[in-house]
Protein backbone atom coordinates (compact mmCIF):
# COMPACT_ATOMS: atom_id res chain seq x y z
CA UNK A 1 0.00 0.00 0.00
CA UNK A 2 1.41 2.97 -1.07
CA UNK A 3 0.22 7.04 -1.04
CA UNK A 4 -0.10 8.01 -4.86
CA UNK A 5 -0.78 11.45 -6.76
CA UNK A 6 -2.41 11.05 -10.68
CA UNK A 7 -3.00 13.80 -13.02
CA UNK A 8 -6.31 15.17 -13.55
CA UNK A 9 -5.66 17.61 -16.65
CA UNK A 10 -3.43 19.82 -14.47
CA UNK A 11 -5.42 18.72 -11.32
CA UNK A 12 -3.26 16.33 -9.06
CA UNK A 13 -5.56 13.73 -7.54
CA UNK A 14 -4.25 12.02 -3.97
CA UNK A 15 -4.80 8.72 -2.75
CA UNK A 16 -3.97 5.54 -1.44
CA UNK A 17 -3.47 2.53 -3.40
CA UNK A 18 -2.87 -1.11 -2.92
CA UNK A 19 -1.97 -3.89 -5.30
CA UNK A 20 -2.34 -7.38 -5.23
CA UNK A 21 0.74 -9.49 -4.24
CA UNK A 22 0.91 -11.67 -7.71
CA UNK A 23 -0.23 -11.79 -11.14
CA UNK A 24 -3.03 -9.22 -12.57
CA UNK A 25 -6.02 -7.86 -10.87
CA UNK A 26 -9.31 -8.94 -11.27
CA UNK A 27 -10.62 -5.09 -11.15
CA UNK A 28 -9.69 -1.97 -9.94
CA UNK A 29 -11.89 -0.86 -7.07
CA UNK A 30 -12.36 2.90 -6.86
CA UNK A 31 -12.61 4.38 -3.51
CA UNK A 32 -14.41 7.53 -3.07
CA UNK A 33 -15.00 9.06 0.30
CA UNK A 34 -17.94 11.26 1.69
CA UNK A 35 -17.78 15.18 2.68
CA UNK A 36 -15.65 16.01 5.45
CA UNK A 37 -13.09 13.45 4.76
CA UNK A 38 -10.49 11.78 2.69
CA UNK A 39 -9.07 8.59 0.94
CA UNK A 40 -8.01 7.40 4.10
CA UNK A 41 -11.61 6.69 5.57
CA UNK A 42 -10.96 3.09 3.37
CA UNK A 43 -7.98 2.22 5.01
CA UNK A 44 -9.36 1.54 8.48
CA UNK A 45 -6.47 0.71 11.36
CA UNK A 46 -8.81 0.54 14.18
CA UNK A 47 -8.30 -2.78 14.06
CA UNK A 48 -6.79 -5.60 11.77
CA UNK A 49 -9.09 -7.17 8.98
CA UNK A 50 -10.99 -3.29 8.59
CA UNK A 51 -9.12 -1.30 5.98
CA UNK A 52 -10.90 -1.88 2.20
CA UNK A 53 -7.73 -1.42 1.02
CA UNK A 54 -5.82 -4.42 2.28
CA UNK A 55 -8.85 -6.60 1.92
CA UNK A 56 -9.49 -5.89 -1.57
CA UNK A 57 -5.47 -6.21 -2.17
CA UNK A 58 -6.11 -9.74 -0.91
CA UNK A 59 -9.11 -10.92 -3.00
CA UNK A 60 -7.18 -9.86 -5.82
CA UNK A 61 -8.57 -6.72 -6.50
CA UNK A 62 -6.51 -3.47 -7.03
CA UNK A 63 -7.86 -0.66 -4.88
CA UNK A 64 -7.16 3.23 -5.31
CA UNK A 65 -9.01 5.39 -2.89
CA UNK A 66 -8.93 8.49 -4.24
CA UNK A 67 -9.14 11.79 -2.52
CA UNK A 68 -11.84 13.96 -4.40
CA UNK A 69 -11.51 17.33 -6.26
CA UNK A 70 -11.07 19.90 -3.54
CA UNK A 71 -9.35 17.36 -0.58
CA UNK A 72 -5.70 16.23 -0.28
CA UNK A 73 -3.39 17.24 -2.78
CA UNK A 74 -5.89 19.25 -5.25
CA UNK A 75 -6.98 21.12 -2.54
CA UNK A 76 -4.46 23.82 -3.01
CA UNK A 77 -5.57 24.14 -6.30
CA UNK A 78 -9.34 23.81 -5.60
CA UNK A 79 -10.08 25.83 -2.61
CA UNK A 80 -13.69 26.37 -3.43
CA UNK A 81 -13.65 22.28 -4.66
CA UNK A 82 -15.84 21.52 -7.74
CA UNK A 83 -19.28 20.98 -8.97
CA UNK A 84 -20.58 17.55 -9.52
CA UNK A 85 -20.08 18.10 -13.26
CA UNK A 86 -16.40 19.12 -12.54
CA UNK A 87 -15.24 16.27 -10.10
CA UNK A 88 -17.08 13.70 -13.07
CA UNK A 89 -14.53 15.30 -15.59
CA UNK A 90 -11.59 14.79 -13.31
CA UNK A 91 -12.32 11.17 -11.97
CA UNK A 92 -12.25 10.04 -15.55
CA UNK A 93 -9.18 11.82 -16.52
CA UNK A 94 -7.38 10.51 -12.86
CA UNK A 95 -9.03 6.73 -14.16
CA UNK A 96 -7.44 7.44 -17.78
CA UNK A 97 -4.09 8.64 -16.79
CA UNK A 98 -3.66 5.14 -14.08
CA UNK A 99 -5.04 2.82 -16.99
CA UNK A 100 -2.17 3.96 -19.31
CA UNK A 101 0.44 2.98 -16.50
CA UNK A 102 -1.58 0.12 -14.69
CA UNK A 103 -3.37 -3.09 -15.63
CA UNK A 104 -7.01 -2.70 -14.80
CA UNK A 105 -8.00 -6.33 -14.84
CA UNK A 106 -11.47 -5.96 -15.91
CA UNK A 107 -12.71 -2.73 -15.64
CA UNK A 108 -13.57 0.20 -12.76
CA UNK A 109 -15.84 -0.68 -10.05
CA UNK A 110 -17.04 2.29 -8.05
CA UNK A 111 -17.31 2.23 -4.55
CA UNK A 112 -18.73 5.31 -2.69
CA UNK A 113 -19.58 6.54 0.36
CA UNK A 114 -21.84 9.45 0.94
CA UNK A 115 -21.09 12.40 -1.10
CA UNK A 116 -18.57 10.13 -3.01
CA UNK A 117 -21.73 8.02 -4.01
CA UNK A 118 -22.90 11.18 -6.10
CA UNK A 119 -19.97 11.37 -8.42
CA UNK A 120 -20.27 7.85 -8.64
CA UNK A 121 -23.63 7.92 -9.42
CA UNK A 122 -22.80 10.96 -11.81
CA UNK A 123 -19.80 9.22 -13.55
CA UNK A 124 -21.83 6.02 -14.42
CA UNK A 125 -24.47 8.31 -15.92
CA UNK A 126 -22.03 10.54 -18.42
CA UNK A 127 -19.64 6.78 -19.76
CA UNK A 128 -16.03 7.57 -20.67
CA UNK A 129 -14.74 5.80 -23.54
CA UNK A 130 -11.13 5.02 -21.98
CA UNK A 131 -12.66 3.70 -18.44
CA UNK A 132 -14.36 0.63 -18.66
CA UNK A 133 -17.21 0.71 -15.93
CA UNK A 134 -18.28 -2.70 -14.09
CA UNK A 135 -20.79 -1.40 -11.30
CA UNK A 136 -21.31 0.57 -8.72
CA UNK A 137 -21.39 -0.04 -4.88
CA UNK A 138 -22.95 3.45 -2.29
CA UNK A 139 -23.66 3.70 1.48
CA UNK A 140 -25.15 6.29 3.29
CA UNK A 141 -27.16 7.93 0.50
CA UNK A 142 -30.23 8.11 -0.81
CA UNK A 143 -32.32 10.80 -2.23
CA UNK A 144 -34.48 12.26 0.44
CA UNK A 145 -32.97 13.96 3.54
CA UNK A 146 -34.30 12.88 7.12
CA UNK A 147 -31.99 15.83 8.06
CA UNK A 148 -32.97 19.70 7.53
CA UNK A 149 -30.61 21.59 5.41
CA UNK A 150 -28.98 23.61 8.13
CA UNK A 151 -28.06 20.16 9.91
CA UNK A 152 -25.83 19.38 6.70
CA UNK A 153 -22.00 19.92 6.34
CA UNK A 154 -20.43 22.61 5.21
CA UNK A 155 -17.93 25.32 5.15
CA UNK A 156 -17.96 26.28 9.38
CA UNK A 157 -20.21 23.52 10.13
CA UNK A 158 -19.22 19.95 10.46
CA UNK A 159 -22.61 18.21 10.69
CA UNK A 160 -24.88 17.05 13.44
CA UNK A 161 -22.20 14.69 14.94
CA UNK A 162 -24.51 11.81 15.89
CA UNK A 163 -26.06 11.76 12.23
CA UNK A 164 -22.07 11.37 11.25
CA UNK A 165 -21.75 8.65 13.46
CA UNK A 166 -24.91 6.71 15.35
CA UNK A 167 -23.89 5.13 18.72
CA UNK A 168 -20.15 4.50 20.20
CA UNK A 169 -20.60 1.22 20.38
CA UNK A 170 -20.55 0.46 16.33
CA UNK A 171 -16.96 1.56 16.63
CA UNK A 172 -13.48 0.35 17.76
CA UNK A 173 -12.45 2.58 20.62
CA UNK A 174 -9.48 3.73 18.42
CA UNK A 175 -11.68 5.00 15.75
CA UNK A 176 -12.24 8.26 16.89
CA UNK A 177 -9.02 9.35 17.90
CA UNK A 178 -7.51 8.07 14.58
CA UNK A 179 -10.40 9.30 12.33
CA UNK A 180 -9.54 12.85 13.48
CA UNK A 181 -6.50 12.71 10.66
CA UNK A 182 -9.04 12.61 8.08
CA UNK A 183 -12.02 15.60 9.21
CA UNK A 184 -11.24 18.23 6.41
CA UNK A 185 -13.36 21.08 5.46
CA UNK A 186 -16.37 20.59 2.87
CA UNK A 187 -15.50 22.64 0.01
CA UNK A 188 -18.17 25.48 -0.65
CA UNK A 189 -18.91 24.32 -3.99
CA UNK A 190 -19.33 20.76 -2.77
CA UNK A 191 -21.54 21.69 0.28
CA UNK A 192 -23.70 24.02 -2.04
CA UNK A 193 -24.70 21.00 -4.48
CA UNK A 194 -25.19 18.46 -1.49
CA UNK A 195 -28.63 20.77 -1.01
CA UNK A 196 -30.26 20.31 -4.26
CA UNK A 197 -29.55 16.47 -5.12
CA UNK A 198 -32.95 15.23 -4.37
CA UNK A 199 -33.61 17.08 -6.99
CA UNK A 200 -30.65 15.78 -9.68
CA UNK A 201 -30.90 12.27 -8.68
CA UNK A 202 -33.85 11.18 -10.87
CA UNK A 203 -31.93 12.64 -13.92
CA UNK A 204 -28.79 11.60 -13.35
CA UNK A 205 -30.52 7.69 -12.04
CA UNK A 206 -32.35 7.75 -15.60
CA UNK A 207 -28.78 7.51 -17.25
CA UNK A 208 -27.17 4.63 -15.30
CA UNK A 209 -26.61 1.57 -16.98
CA UNK A 210 -24.64 -0.27 -14.93
CA UNK A 211 -25.22 -2.42 -11.56
CA UNK A 212 -26.24 -0.58 -8.49
CA UNK A 213 -25.86 -1.99 -5.35
CA UNK A 214 -26.62 0.96 -1.81
CA UNK A 215 -25.86 -0.35 0.99
CA UNK A 216 -28.01 1.59 4.85
CA UNK A 217 -26.71 1.15 8.03
CA UNK A 218 -28.83 0.47 10.95
CA UNK A 219 -28.13 3.68 12.22
CA UNK A 220 -28.18 6.00 9.48
CA UNK A 221 -29.42 9.29 10.33
CA UNK A 222 -28.79 11.32 6.74
CA UNK A 223 -31.15 10.13 4.58
CA UNK A 224 -34.60 8.71 4.74
CA UNK A 225 -34.58 4.84 3.97
CA UNK A 226 -38.14 3.71 4.96
CA UNK A 227 -39.69 1.66 2.16
CA UNK A 228 -41.72 4.71 0.82
CA UNK A 229 -37.84 6.18 0.29
CA UNK A 230 -36.35 3.20 -1.27
CA UNK A 231 -38.88 2.44 -3.63
CA UNK A 232 -38.31 6.15 -4.64
CA UNK A 233 -34.76 5.92 -4.64
CA UNK A 234 -34.69 2.90 -7.15
CA UNK A 235 -37.54 3.66 -9.58
CA UNK A 236 -35.78 5.78 -12.14
CA UNK A 237 -32.71 3.84 -12.16
CA UNK A 238 -31.99 2.52 -15.39
CA UNK A 239 -29.52 0.24 -14.11
CA UNK A 240 -30.22 -3.51 -15.55
CA UNK A 241 -29.55 -4.25 -11.65
CA UNK A 242 -30.58 -2.74 -8.85
CA UNK A 243 -29.78 -4.10 -4.65
CA UNK A 244 -31.05 -2.23 -1.54
CA UNK A 245 -28.96 -3.68 1.75
CA UNK A 246 -29.53 -3.16 5.14
CA UNK A 247 -26.50 -3.53 7.41
CA UNK A 248 -26.91 -4.23 11.62
CA UNK A 249 -24.79 -2.54 13.92
CA UNK A 250 -23.50 0.21 11.74
CA UNK A 251 -23.95 3.91 11.26
CA UNK A 252 -23.70 6.32 8.79
CA UNK A 253 -19.57 6.00 8.53
CA UNK A 254 -19.51 2.22 8.02
CA UNK A 255 -15.82 1.72 6.91
CA UNK A 256 -14.69 3.51 10.32
CA UNK A 257 -16.83 1.15 12.65
CA UNK A 258 -16.87 -2.28 13.62
CA UNK A 259 -19.03 -3.08 10.31
CA UNK A 260 -16.34 -2.17 8.08
CA UNK A 261 -15.18 -5.61 7.35
CA UNK A 262 -18.87 -6.75 6.67
CA UNK A 263 -19.15 -4.12 4.39
CA UNK A 264 -16.69 -4.14 2.59
CA UNK A 265 -16.69 -8.33 1.95
CA UNK A 266 -20.53 -7.45 0.95
CA UNK A 267 -19.35 -4.78 -1.44
CA UNK A 268 -16.54 -7.04 -3.29
CA UNK A 269 -18.85 -10.07 -3.48
CA UNK A 270 -21.44 -7.36 -5.39
CA UNK A 271 -18.38 -6.54 -7.68
CA UNK A 272 -17.96 -10.41 -8.26
CA UNK A 273 -21.34 -10.89 -9.08
CA UNK A 274 -21.04 -8.13 -11.77
CA UNK A 275 -18.30 -10.06 -13.41
CA UNK A 276 -20.16 -13.43 -13.29
CA UNK A 277 -23.15 -11.45 -15.51
CA UNK A 278 -20.49 -10.64 -17.94
CA UNK A 279 -18.26 -13.86 -18.08
CA UNK A 280 -22.53 -15.62 -18.01
CA UNK A 281 -23.86 -13.53 -20.53
CA UNK A 282 -25.22 -15.55 -23.59
CA UNK A 283 -23.59 -14.45 -26.84
CA UNK A 284 -24.35 -11.75 -28.87
CA UNK A 285 -25.93 -13.80 -32.69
Amino acid sequence: MRPVVLDAHGIPLSGLLAQPAQGSPRAVVVALHGAGMRAGYFDNRARPGLSLLALGAELGCTVLALDRPGYGASARVLPRGQSLAGQTAALYAALSAFARDHDTGAGCFLLAHSSGGRLALSAAAAPHPAVRLLGLDVSGLGSAFAAVPDDLPGPGRAGAWRRHWGALRLYPPDAFRLGQRLVTPVPTLEARETALWPGVYADLAGRVRVPVRFTFAEQEQWWRCDGEAVRTLIAPLAAPRVVVDRLPDAGHNISLGWAARTYHLRALAFLEECLLARDAAPAVR
